[in-house]
């Protein structure tokens, strides 16, 4: 039978399924429940109508209001709101749950970009060889961090596995029970999650998800690539960050780091107790089910009790795993063979220490830490630094940073943030002693813009007592533009640095260095920051190889792509031979991990697509497709006429002003859907530095407005339409998969964006103009994107796509005329006098409320 079209599929397994349970939902015997099921569909198609028609969001209400409500009062009418936005929330779960049922129909597990087809294409171009070769090398980190882009708490969670299992069964009794567990399970956190909560939140998918899906895609490689024979290369690494990163979060501690990565521990330990009873009932053979029970009731022991004692060192487990396979082979005719190696991979892969905590911290508040502990020692007559090191300059610095080889007791000192920095370093120490050196390795600095930022915390590292062979990579972030275009330099100096240098020797001559989309988007712009980042690559691989060390690029926020909310896979794959990717490593928060990862099915497919991605660029890149002289030189300028046309933007006298009075900017905060203040400072006045990446991104999102995924771009592409050259860009985008990948990640904002939600401020005396020049970019970059595509409509071959959009963006239109209704009446009681402000806070909580659903539903903020 033939296999349908992928929209078909779609259709027919997604959408056609959640409008049938969206009927069940609407019909649940509880009142409220359908009570909002009746009116929910006529507000929509009031809302829908109502835009289509040129009308405001207070207008589009008050008109539903008037037709389908009695009179009602003002508490009669919040609380309605208040149930639809309640209601809109589940059926984004709904869907999400249906959508992720439906994956493995709708995507092709064996399709381009899986590890079947990368073997396959290596076969018939009689380079398999050459594959089994790059995946002794070649390495994938994911790493989860907990950004507040995603609010669903565990129970939700939980809900949305049983409830997209049962669809995939067609469990129709199951599916009743669970949408009316749904109706009833609040979604709300009444308070913020501390850092250890959301380092919980995230282990449940390690737990539950990855612990399977990564052994499974291990399993695949050594079984049909290498063909059964071991593979010392892990292949897949999992990186964490709650609880480790301290960048601009006071909240986390040493004790929380500290409890993170035991439980963290407890976790594994605990899949590997449950994997061993099941290994037990099978392997019930002479010469094994001693060491089989011996290892269960040493796993039992130490995931119920961290204080115990009787954990046998990782090596040795090993050898014990490798001891029953070989007994196995030599006496029971192999029997249970594939059970035994699937479980001696998993511990392969995730030893004691599961995933990998990072420890993050910003660089002026090292520096600032750094002074104190340089000013504490001088002062107490410790003769670790010359009296006039502050007065010194950097390379003088540099040099005596260089030689710090004392073992400073943290008691010496009393200033809070000097024990937190210098608590967090101990911290690995500990870490690595209890879970393993892969448990905690890596100490990130933010905002790194000098050689001297990484010298003060190798000296830190240093001073902790690590001394010269310190098991810690040190990992620069570069950040800004400006950053981004200095990190060769700064690297250089750092590579000439004899210590440095001995230091790198100690870690295998690598060095990893981790480029921070989010602040360069924030910074520059869409197209600066990633041609920023690309030409940053280029440079620090050119320097790296120079000096003989092989650099690691870390991509933060899901990689360049993930801004525009794109194909993270294609991007990788459509860089060339001048940039290192001997790994690919890269963030994923939020949403992005539940929709990516959060199924079996998803997660594999997706960690298929990052690997096939590194494969295809190695193996199988179309050199036809690099950029030439020419396409650097038109890249290099689209890039810094988006720049200027961005920072002339945001320099806007009302810039600020728009995010504060017309977004949800101010109200992220109030979420509590993470631990992390929303900006860096604690000032009362916005100020663009302060602000972080996430909320900024979010706030634009939720205006449909997705300026950090499109704006500048309109104008650098017309630039060359109004020159006559854009038959020039044609070809580049045809020629080049960079440039491609690029505008298609453009076009998913582009599409995500709807500016008849917020037309009116069009008219607004304050904000008019400036909402006018945000529309005027978006049609300039959506008529060109299109014409340099060559496509009638965006995102046209991606079909899917746009259609899961579509869907997501319909259930969450009510919703974000809620939002924008609440907004305006705000603004209008704050004009009154006396104010009622017991009114304008319960305006506030619809707009606080109203941001999960878009939130969830967008699945990235941009």
């Amino acid at each position: 039978m033939a296999i349908q079209p992928k929209l078909i599929r779609f259709k027919e397994n997604v959408l056609s399924k959640y409008q049938i349970y969206n009927s069940i939902f609407m019909t649940l015997p509880f009142d409220t429940i359908s009570r909002t099921g009746v009116l929910l569909p006529l507000f929509h198609d009031i809302c829908k109508n109502g835009f289509a028609k040129g009308k405001n969001p207070k207008e589009i209400i008050e008109f539903f209001f008037q037709s389908y409500l009695n009179n009602p009062s003002e508490e009669e009418k919040i609380n309605l709101l208040f149930q639809f936005i309640q209601y809109i929330e589940r059926q984004v779960v709904l869907f999400d749950a249906v959508e992720d049922a439906a994956f493995p129909i709708v995507n092709n597990m064996d399709g381009i970009g899986t590890l079947r087809n990368s073997k396959e294409t290596a076969a018939l171009e009689n380079k398999k060889e050459a594959l089994k070769k790059h995946l002794e090398n070649f390495k994938v980190r994911i790493v989860l961090t907990a950004h507040p882009t995603q609010f669903y708490p565990g129970t939700v969670l939980g809900i949305i596995t049983d409830l997209a299992e049962a669809i995939q069964n067609n469990n129709l009794l199951a599916i009743n029970n669970l949408l009316a567990q749904l109706g009833k399970t609040p979604f709300f956190k009444h308070k913020k999650p501390s850092p250890f909560d959301e380092a919980v939140s995230l282990i449940w998918y390690l737990e539950n998800v990855f612990y399977y899906s990564i052994s499974k895609v291990y399993n695949y490689i050594q079984t049909n690539i290498f063909e059964n024979e071991p593979i010392a290369n892990e292949i897949i690494n999992l990186g964490f960050w709650p609880g480790g990163d301290r960048d601009g979060n006071p909240f986390v501690t040493t004790e929380i780091t500290l409890n993170v990565a035991k439980r963290l521990k407890q976790t594994i330990l605990k899949n590997y107790y449950k994997d061993i009873r099941v290994l037990k009932r099978r392997l019930t053979f002479s010469g094994v089910e001693q060491t089989i029970s011996e290892l269960e009731k040493m796993l039992f022991d130490n995931s119920v009790n961290p204080e115990a004692n009787n954990l046998i060192p990782l090596d040795e487990f090993k050898k014990k795993l490798y001891d029953i396979r070989d007994t196995l082979i030599q006496k029971h005719q192999s029997l249970f063979l594939e059970e035994i190696n699937d479980f001696i991979n998993k511990v392969h892969l995730f030893g004691y220490h599961f995933a990998s905590l990072d420890i993050r911290q910003d660089s002026r508040i090292h520096h600032q830490v750094f002074t104190k502990i340089v000013e504490t020692l001088n002062k107490s007559n410790k003769r670790v630094f010359p009296e006039n090191y502050t007065s010194l300059s950097e390379d003088e610095q540099i040099e005596i940073l260089s030689t710090i080889k004392e073992n400073i007791a943290i008691s010496v000192f009393d200033d809070e943030m000097v024990l937190k920095t210098l608590g967090s370093i101990h911290a690995l120490k500990t870490i690595q002693k209890n879970n393993g050196e892969l448990g905690a390795h890596r100490y990130i600095i933010s905002n790194n813009q000098t050689a001297l930022n990484v010298m003060e915390s190798f000296a830190m590292i240093n001073l902790c007592g690590f001394k010269s062979e310190a098991t810690v990579d040190i990992v620069p972030l570069f950040e800004t533009v400006d950053d981004l275009q200095n990190a060769a330099n700064v690297m250089e100096k750092l590579y000439n640095n004899t210590a440095y240098k001995n230091h790198l020797k100690h870690r295998q001559n690598k060095q990893t260095i981790m480029l921070g989309f989010s602040d360069g988007t924030k910074d520059g712009g869409y197209l600066m920051a990633n041609w920023s980042i690309y030409k940053a690559k280029e440079n620090l691989t050119a320097i790296s190889r120079k000096y003989g060390i092989k650099v690691i690029f870390f991509d933060g926020r899901g990689g360049p792509p993930a801004r525009g909310g794109g194909k993270t896979h294609q991007f990788y794959a459509s860089l060339g031979p001048t940039i290192e990717n001997e790994e690919i490593q890269l963030t994923v928060q939020g949403q992005t991990i539940s929709s990516n990862f959060g199924t079996l099915d998803s997660s594999q497919y997706n960690i298929e697509q990052l690997l096939s991605s590194g494969i295809s660029n190695e193996l199988f890149s179309n050199t036809s497709g690099k950029m030439t002289k020419d396409d650097i030189k038109i890249m290099e300028d689209l890039a810094q006429t988006s720049y200027n046309a961005y920072v002339r933007f945001k320099n806007h006298p009302k810039f600020l002003d728009y995010l504060e009075k017309m977004s949800t900017l101010k109200y992220y905060a109030k979420t509590n859907i993470g631990s992390r203040p929303s900006k860096r400072s604690e000032s009362k006045k916005l100020n663009f530095s302060d602000l972080r990446a996430i909320p900024f991104v979010g706030s634009w999102s939720q205006l449909k407005q997705n300026v950090p995924g499109f704006f500048g771009v309109g104008t650098a592409l017309k630039k060359y339409e109004d020159q006559g050259n854009f038959n020039r860009l044609i070809q580049f985008y045809n020629n080049s998969d960079f440039f491609k990948a690029l505008i298609k990640n453009s076009m998913m904002s582009l599409s995500k964006s709807f500016f008849e939600l917020t037309k009116y401020m069009a008219d607004d005396k304050e904000f008019g103009a400036f909402w006018n020049l945000i529309y005027n970019e978006y049609k300039t970059t959506k008529h060109l994107i299109l014409k340099l595509s060559g496509d009638q409509k965006l995102m046209q071959d991606n079909p899917v796509g746009k259609a899961s959009i579509d869907v997501r963006e319909n259930i969450v239109l009510p919703l974000l005329t809620i939002q924008q209704y609440a907004l305006l009446n705000i603004q209008e009681l704050q004009k009154n006098n006396p104010q009622n402000k017991e009114l304008i806070r319960v305006y506030e909580k619809i707009v606080t409320r109203s941001l999960f659903g878009n939130i969830n539903a967008s699945r990235n903020s941009a």
